[in-house]
């Protein structure tokens, strides 16, 4: 009986002695055998970049022999709640995209590493190269807490053929939005289910209807809300004409189901405002189309969309995340990568990496791209951010409906989100 219980020990003994062999972690994540594996998500590269993300990373691992990354991914309809739960039980991946909309939830909660000291002892690193908006959104407090990887921005695409039959001349950078409307009623053909033009009434569009006639949801510093005066209820019933009043813009029950793109690329709008991620859908097409800066009001302000990586402030392994965070972001090979893929576009200021993009035959304009960036502004956010969203939305969706007003939509919707500032 002893001479069992001995060797059943020995063998144990033995096997943990194996298992340590092959997997010990020290303190800074690495393996004995030197590497130190890093846990990315991300939700861009899910599904059509894949393959594209692992060449980055061979780039990547093989400049850096002592750093594997492990890719873990989600589609973006569930990416946010599959990162919570990981933060929540402090499983957090090591690196992991947060776009701008997100970033301060995380940042406020104590989520994510402090990158700025990272930034100011690594002498190779240059903030310089970033497109300052894109940098900026991603700091909290003063301090780094992420490093901008893409940007998109939305841009009006219009139908050229239905702009020709309509003897119209195409749109231009300077156009107001009682330009569009104007050419959309020449357009207009209800009855052959033609329409003007297509500005979703939804949170993504009213932020920016608001800025370009000259007003604000939340003060600067995001603690009060400026979402009820007269200039930001004018600019909602700007919106809400365009379905309700000059009828240039199908509602809902108009499109049937449809998504606003797909109404579009059938050839039944004259114009649609949507995101640069739509060229390649919209490339075969039974028309000729083009885009343009999307139109203002008394002043200009287009969408911008970014994503950056973010560490987590769990990680043992600050400087190899550092690393790849730097080198996803920011390495020439990277965004000589994402502009020839379709990958988004880097946030960085280099134009010799985007002659290739420009250079595309459609859309022709593709510097229309470029030229947003100059009206380009970031949404509102705050900490209870989808609450703030969907409170305003849902009085949005109200008034497209014309089951309230413009005046009582705002006026609701701030009682709604006043709570949500303290």
């Amino acid at each position: 009986m002893k001479k069992r219980i001995i060797m059943i020990l020995m063998i144990t003994l033995t096997c943990t002695m194996m298992v340590m062999a092959g997997g010990q972690k020290d303190d800074e994540g690495a393996s004995v055998d030197g590497k130190i594996e890093l846990t990315y998500f991300t939700y861009s590269a899910h599904p059509d970049h894949m393959n594209d993300l692992e060449e980055m990373i061979a780039i990547f691992e093989n400049e850096n022999k002592d750093i594997t990354i492990k890719v873990e991914n989600a589609p973006y309809a569930d990416y946010f709640t599959k990162l919570q739960t990981l933060v929540a039980g402090g499983v957090a991946p090591d690196v992991f995209e947060l776009n701008y909309e997100s970033f301060v939830t995380y940042a406020a909660s104590g989520s994510l590493y402090d990158l700025s000291s990272l930034a100011s002892n690594d002498s190779s690193f240059d903030s310089g190269i970033f497109y300052p908006k894109a940098l900026d959104a991603f700091q909290y407090e003063g301090s780094i807490y992420g490093l901008p990887e893409t940007f998109s921005t939305v841009v009006l695409y219009y139908n050229k053929d239905l702009f020709d039959k309509a003897g119209l001349a195409y749109p231009s950078e300077d156009w107001t939005w009682a330009d569009a409307v104007a050419a959309g009623k020449k357009i207009n053909d209800p009855a052959n289910d033609i329409w003007g033009l297509f500005s979703p009434i939804q949170f993504w569009e009213f932020y920016k209807k608001v800025a370009q006639n000259g007003g604000a949801i939340l003060s600067a510093d995001g603690k009060t809300s400026t979402l009820n005066t007269p200039d930001n209820v004018e600019a909602l019933e700007t919106m809400v004409d365009m379905v309700l009043g000059s009828g240039v813009m199908p509602s809902a029950a108009d499109l049937g189901g449809v998504s606003n793109e797909d109404f579009f690329k059938s050839g039944n709008l004259g114009m649609v405002v949507s995101g640069i991620w739509m060229f390649g859908g919209f490339a075969d097409a039974e028309f000729n189309w083009d885009i343009e800066v999307e139109p203002g009001m008394s002043t200009k302000a287009t969408h911008f969309f970014a994503n950056a990586l973010a560490v987590s402030a769990n990680t043992k392994k600050a400087e190899a995340a550092w690393k790849w965070a730097k080198f996803f972001s920011s390495s020439k090979e990277v965004a000589e990568m994402r502009v020839a893929t379709g990958w988004e576009l880097p946030t960085l200021t280099d134009e010799s990496y985007f002659k290739a993009y420009l250079d595309r035959d459609l859309p022709e304009n593709r510097q229309a791209v470029f030229n947003s960036l100059k009206y380009s502004i970031v949404p509102p956010v705050i900490e209870r951010q989808n609450e703030l969203q969907d409170a305003i939305g849902m009085q949005l969706d109200q008034a497209a409906l014309g089951t309230i007003t413009p005046a009582q939509a705002l006026e609701n919707a701030e009682a709604a989100i006043i709570p949500l500032l303290k």
